[in-house]
């Protein structure tokens, strides 16, 4: 899913911080949130990609390294991010809250093969 809001921040924050002249160690902070699986991953580049996982949907978003001769964890540890965690938490919890009108768990989904034109259905097979 691409997200317009986070690629225009993203130039904008390129603009006034120049990462592009660094080389950063890749880094992974892992830990679990209000019931989801948070994964924070510092790139070699200085992007910082954000993924939330809760109920087996994930959103992801991408932000500019922002403070660049601090550890990335300390970064975490004090909210450098914690506006684009946020917003994540939000959408997946938007999405896990929210119900199809077409689909219900309680109906089961047939699951069927694709018939060739030459098939014959009996019966038998519609049950």
């Amino acid at each position: 899913m691409f997200d317009i809001k986070s690629f225009f921040k993203r130039e904008v924050e390129k603009k006034l911080i120049d990462v592009d002249n660094y080389i950063f160690m890749p880094e992974r902070v892992e830990m679990e949130l209000e019931g989801g699986l948070l994964n924070c991953v510092l790139n070699s580049d200085g992007r910082v990609d954000i993924f939330y996982t809760k109920q087996g949907v994930t959103e992801v978003s991408s932000a500019t390294r922002k403070h660049p001769f601090t550890a990335f964890e300390k970064e975490l540890y004090h909210g450098v991010y914690d506006d684009v965690i946020n917003d994540l938490i939000k959408e997946v919890d938007k999405i896990v809250d929210s119900s199809s009108k077409y689909f219900r768990r309680s109906q089961l989904l047939p699951i069927t093969g694709a018939l060739k034109n030459d098939a014959v259905v009996t019966e038998a097979d519609k049950y």
